[in-house]
């Protein structure tokens, strides 16, 4: 089941404010942004570029994905590995709070979210 129009809205905020304080200075945004998108019950995080040949078109690179499983309460966290998947992350691999997702990502103690 997807996000209520309630919890997505308190979702954005969350994760806006999280993207907001990692974003890069602006001089150097249009080389290297972040953003999220919110999806059925996922929030995915990413990285945004220019394309290498063509600097004029953009490319998303994957940071991380927290996928709310409501019959638990809980929140799946998966990173991105060389074969561009979706895997657990098995450090942690679930969380409670959507901002214990936002911690891991920001601490990336393990290096699999930021590199």
């Amino acid at each position: 089941m997807a996000f209520t129009v309630a919890e997505k809205h308190a979702f954005k905020a969350v994760v806006a404010a999280f993207i907001e304080k990692r974003r890069p200075p602006d001089d150097i945004r249009p080389r290297l942004d972040l953003g999220f998108r919110i999806t059925d019950q996922s929030i995915e995080i990413f990285e945004i570029r220019p394309v290498w040949n063509d600097p004029t078109r953009k490319r998303e690179s994957c940071v991380a994905k927290a996928t709310y499983v409501r019959s638990r309460g809980l929140w799946k966290v998966y990173w991105v590995q060389a074969d561009l998947q979706w895997h657990s992350y098995h450090p942690k691999p679930a969380v409670r709070r959507l901002q214990q997702f936002l911690e891991l990502v920001d601490k990336d103690a393990h290096h699999c979210f930021w590199g």
